[in-house]
């Protein structure tokens, strides 16, 4: 079964040195399923905000989301996107290479 992460990569309200693509969940499952969590995901996503006052979130893609949170100060914004693990080199090898 696919393994899966969710990245959240802020694209407004935050400062340079907080610029930096966060890992906010991963799991094991089909890419179905795995649609399915990203949009949870996106309506339940709070970034470092410890109060959201307003959330609004919007579909890029099947696979994307931007999430616009105001907070008591501020209003932050967030592409959410799903990534499917495609090597692994800490992983058994399934296949044999061609000799």
């Amino acid at each position: 079964m696919p393994r899966w992460i969710v990245l959240a990569v802020p694209v407004d309200g935050v400062a340079e040195a907080d610029r930096d693509a966060q890992t906010v969940a991963e799991w094991e499952s089909g890419p179905e399923e795995a649609a399915e969590a990203l949009a949870r995901m996106a309506s339940t996503f709070q970034g470092r905000l410890r109060k959201v006052r307003r959330r609004e979130v919007f579909r890029c893609s099947e696979r994307s989301y931007f999430v616009r949170l105001q907070g008591c100060l501020a209003t932050y914004g967030f592409l959410l996107q799903p990534a499917e693990l495609v090597h692994d080199s800490a992983a058994s090898p399934t296949a044999r290479p061609f000799p």
